[in-house]
């Protein structure tokens, strides 16, 4: 049926019979492979959003699409009503990778926060001692963990919470990368929990400084309170390391993993923690009819594998300098900032002749380079891990050549 509709027709069909919660880029994509992504038209470009980092292992990698199809061919889904064969292997798997006792899967990086928030509440009450429905989560301001009403109620931005209330209570907000409000925050014996992304990447790819994680950890120790690291979005290689909180030798008490986890084939998410977190969850208490389906387990596995194998930690770390060593010489009073880790990358756009980072957006889509504003002024630039440095420097090239564009 597609194949005789155009752009402007899809686009159309999209603006008359979905909901309007979205603003794309003008583009329609037809199909993917590793970096690159093609138009119904046919027209190539690189894809340096890369689905917000859930396709870090390139699109359409072989090895997850042959798990994928090989288990969709055999069983999809069973629930956990029953055991299947691939939910226990996968298990195994994903806590020898990271390190920890147990996982609950999930499907999406919201449903694994909120289990995440769960499983704090519960902690708190049956081995913190803290009286019932008194336990607060320290949440920081710019945060984004998704989209629920639970999850936009500890968000500062309007645009989220705007208009859904009232919200959930038991959280407490403090700025992003500030340890004496931390350190104040955590005076309160009913603290359960310190909810932080590593990097905030829809704030705009804001990198604390270096040291905040660690000592926040340790600040979190002292207290008895659970450090929880949503590493959705710069988990799995994104930013150099397998996790952020690895470039300061922190080992979350929960850590909160999707997007890249299935390479973006399939909704995947999961929580990771030891035992004495873990096991206050009791049967009936918790679950998802999709989480730990068969396929989600083999999917995961061999996305997770592809990362170990094609060391797209190191790639990114690589490929980050330079990336950020081309941006930061670019001769344009446009740019005011360039930030990030390995290939989770931003510059800070100051608008120049009435044109904005959304202009310079589609003046890269027409050049053939796909990436999306954030927050206005903000150009987030993460494309595949499996990027060459060949096509990473032509990819610069076109990001320049838009740039300058503007004059």
């Amino acid at each position: 049926m597609n194949k005789s509709l155009s752009s402007t027709d899809l686009m159309a069909l999209e603006d008359k019979y979905g909901a309007h919660n979205y603003h794309p880029l003008p583009v329609v994509l037809a199909r993917g492979e590793g970096a690159l992504v093609w138009d119904v038209e046919g027209k190539q470009y690189y894809d340096f959003l890369s689905a917000y980092s859930a396709v870090n292992q390139g699109h359409c990698h072989p090895k997850i699409i042959g798990a994928l199809t090989e288990q969709a061919n055999k069983m999809t889904l069973t629930s956990r009503a029953f055991f299947n064969d691939s939910l226990g292997v996968y298990e195994k798997y994903i806590t020898e990778y990271f390190g920890y006792d147990k996982v609950l899967p999930m499907n999406t990086g919201a449903e694994a926060d909120e289990t995440a928030l769960k499983l704090c509440r519960r902690w708190a009450y049956d081995k913190k001692g803290i009286p019932e429905n008194q336990a607060k989560i320290i949440v920081c301001e710019g945060n984004f963990h998704g989209r629920t009403i639970t999850i936009v109620s500890m968000s500062t931005d309007p645009d989220s919470f705007g208009g859904f209330g009232p919200f959930t209570p038991g959280f407490i907000k403090i700025p992003y990368n500030d340890l004496n409000a931390l350190a104040e925050a955590l005076k309160d014996p009913n603290i359960a929990g310190f909810l932080v992304e590593p990097i905030q990447g829809e704030a705009g790819v804001f990198v604390p400084d270096e040291g905040y994680l660690s000592k926040a950890y340790q600040m979190c120790k002292e207290k008895n309170v659970l450090f929880m690291a949503d590493e959705v979005q710069t988990g799995i290689g994104r930013t150099g390391k397998l996790l952020a909180c690895d470039h300061e030798n922190v080992r979350p008490d929960v850590l909160i993993l999707g997007k890249a986890l299935s390479g973006g084939v399939y909704p995947v998410s999961a929580v990771l923690a030891d035992d004495d977190i873990m096991m206050v969850i009791k049967p009936g208490e918790h679950g998802s009819t999709f989480g730990g389906n068969p396929v989600a387990a083999r999917v995961a596995m061999a996305a997770l594998q592809v990362v170990k194998d094609e060391n797209l930690a190191e790639r990114a770390e690589t490929l980050g300098k330079i990336f950020r060593e081309e941006m930061s010489a670019i001769q344009s009073d446009m740019i005011t900032l360039v930030r990030g880790k390995g290939l989770l990358n931003a510059i800070i756009i100051k608008p120049k002749n009435g044109k904005e980072a959304w202009d310079v957006c589609v003046t890269m889509k027409e050049n053939g380079l796909l990436a999306k504003p954030t927050h206005g002024d903000i150009i987030r630039f993460a494309p595949p891990l499996i990027i060459t440095e060949e096509q990473l420097r032509e990819a610069i090239e076109i990001i320049k050549k838009s740039i300058l564009s503007f004059g």
